[in-house]
């Protein structure tokens, strides 16, 4: 059993890019489901769905074909990252994002330092 499901969501979908495939299955939560639509809005997934239904409700995402995804998980449920809204930096000077939560929920580090918010930092992709 996983302790940490977002590190499994990161880690399929970056296995599924260096593998070249054109989409993968992943176990569905919520928050699962506000990160990838994070992605999709950013360019690092081209699509996501939603199949089937109660316990075996299933998030597929579709990859680009043309760029390879590069993720780290940053707060571990172990060891959670957080930052205030004053603490936040451009990453890799505007050539990736940042996923963190909110108390508006998840949304990038621009975002937040836009919106003045904190947060927990979840992952970054380049």
């Amino acid at each position: 059993m996983h302790t940490d499901p977002i590190a499994d969501m990161l880690t399929r979908i970056r296995n599924a890019s260096m593998a070249k495939l054109e989409k993968t299955q992943i176990p569905y939560s919520k928050v699962k489901e506000k990160l990838a639509e994070v992605m999709k809005l950013n360019n690092y997934i081209s699509d996501i769905e939603i199949v089937g239904e109660g316990i075996k409700k299933m998030l597929v995402v579709k990859l680009p074909q043309d760029k390879s995804i590069n993720l780290k998980r940053l707060s571990k449920p172990g060891q959670r990252i957080y930052r205030k809204a004053k603490e936040l930096y451009p990453f890799k000077r505007g050539y990736g994002i940042r996923i963190i939560t909110t108390c508006q929920g998840v949304m990038t580090e621009k975002e937040a330092m836009n919106k003045k918010l904190g947060g927990e930092l979840i992952c970054e992709i380049y």
